[in-house]
């Protein structure tokens, strides 16, 4: 039997109840609307709201665990242009960057972006910064297609909401029976992984992004290219701010004009197409069966000279194929190669023994960055020293007088390997102090150890001791 106090309870529960799911309700709007309402404009707030992703050509975290990459570079640049902080919002799908763009949750999106027909009905593109080309990617241990027909019936992947959704779609209207799946919870580098290991048969990517891939996957390769060049740019909402834009327009008119643009370009993509299949193949091997026995050592060399010791492995493979018992005719012997008047500066009694002969190209390497100029910064510091370790320290010094007298930049590393080439033409030779030099072969001797430190990078963890005699080196 239910009473009157039963009743009066029961009115207080449900009274309770709907006044919390009014409270609830009224959160959620709250948080929705948060959640959807536009940033404060860049001036207003101080800050530079970036939207971007994880990926080796947009943004993503380097060997030394810091930030980098090119989309990293240009956008911190054009913060510190306009005089605020910069703060990316990295999204964990690729197709989420534009939806998130035009519901104005950041100022722009600085993410490896095409310029498309369909993405300009919903976004403004600023100026475009590179050229890029679609291209089929597929592995060398099956046929090669040869054209779109011969992908009828492939297992092809692409990354969801990408532009290669687009040029697919069109080449559906004349090839119907052309399919593929779209990928949300991947990005192209991981795809063509994929591709490599025989899980997928081909995947449409841009061609500096498989050119980065390549390099880690040597039986990959471009089938053909797919339409026509396209060209990348960060991408605006359509009623962007007039003042933002104009300023995006200036900031890449002014680095287009001075060689940044051009510099950060060849930081990232420069020294890629230096190595081909096989080399890249006999590195791999090796990285699996020869470099274990030097491990340590190359680790130790890192504790006296604080330089990562992947780029001092990456510069002993250059050198010597990490064979300890290398000898050029020249005299230079060991497995970092060293001359004989270098070794005897060095301390060095027995330039085969690796535990001395290791340590000791690391110091040389060293000393030379050090004799580098105190203004050179570092990517540019090391690369020009892996150089000069090629070369010599004089050769090095003459690049970079000639650097000058033809209006380049004698701290770039991007200019340098324009003067150093030179050195072999006896028009130039014959006015250097130190006269004629392979420097071309300079110029490939640190692109291709660039090359080698990437894959060492990517595959060998970063060496932390936990007490280091070191010299405070970023590299």
């Amino acid at each position: 039997m239910t009473t009157g106090v039963d009743k009066f309870v029961k009115h207080v529960q449900t009274t309770v109840m709907r006044m919390f799911l009014v409270f609830f309700l009224a959160l959620l709007l709250s948080a929705c609307d948060l959640v959807n309402r536009s940033i404060p404009s860049f001036r207003e707030s101080g800050e530079l709201v970036v939207i971007t992703r994880n990926s080796p050509t947009v943004y993503y975290e380097d060997a030394q665990g810091k930030y980098a990459g090119l989309e990293y570079d240009l956008a911190s640049l054009f913060a510190q242009d306009l005089g605020v902080r910069v703060k990316f919002v990295m999204v964990p799908e690729f197709n989420q960057i534009l939806p998130l763009l035009k519901k104005k949750q950041g100022h722009m999106a600085a993410a490896g972006l095409t310029i498309t027909a369909e993405r300009e009905k919903t976004v403004r593109f600023g100026p475009a910064y590179q050229i890029i080309q679609q291209q089929v990617a597929y592995s060398t241990y099956a046929l090669r297609p040869k054209g779109i027909k011969e992908l009828l019936g492939k297992r092809i992947a692409v990354v969801a909401g990408s532009s290669y959704v687009e040029r697919l779609s069109l080449l559906k209207q004349q090839y119907p029976q052309l399919a593929w799946e779209e990928k949300s919870q991947q990005e192209s580098e991981e795809l063509l992984g994929e591709v490599a290991d025989g899980m997928v048969d081909c995947v449409v990517a841009d061609s500096h992004v498989i050119a980065v891939a390549q390099n880690y996957h040597p039986n990959l390769e471009v089938a053909f290219d797919l339409g026509k060049e396209e060209r990348l740019a960060w991408a605006f909402p359509r009623d962007v701010d007039a003042e933002l834009y104009d300023k995006a327009k200036a900031f890449f008119a002014r680095i287009q004009k001075d060689g940044t643009l051009l510099r950060l370009l060849d930081r990232y993509y420069g020294h890629l197409e230096r190595l081909d299949t096989a080399d890249v193949s006999t590195f791999l091997e090796k990285m699996n069966t020869t470099l274990p026995e030097f491990r340590k050592l190359f680790q130790r060399a890192q504790e006296i000279t604080d330089i990562d010791w992947r780029l001092l492995a990456a510069l002993g493979y250059q050198e010597s194929h990490w064979d300890p018992l290398a000898t050029s005719p020249t005299g230079v012997r060991g497995l970092m190669m060293l001359t004989g008047d270098t070794a005897d500066s060095l301390g060095v009694s027995n330039r085969l023994d690796p535990k001395e002969n290791i340590p000791a190209g690391a110091r040389y390497f060293q000393s030379i960055k050090d004799a580098l100029p105190a203004r050179i910064g570092e990517p540019d510091r090391t690369w020009m020293a892996l150089a000069a370790y090629n070369t010599g320290q004089g050769h090095l010094s003459d690049a970079r007088v000639l650097a000058e007298q033809i209006k380049l930049d004698p701290d770039s590393w991007t200019d340098l390997k324009k003067s150093l080439p030179l050195l072999s033409r006896p028009a130039y030779s014959k006015k250097a102090k130190h006269g004629y030099a392979r420097g071309g072969e300079a110029v490939i001797f640190a692109e291709n150890t660039r090359t080698y430190y990437d894959i060492l990078a990517k595959f060998e963890p970063p060496y932390k001791p936990m007490l280091s005699a070191g010299r405070g080196g970023k590299y």
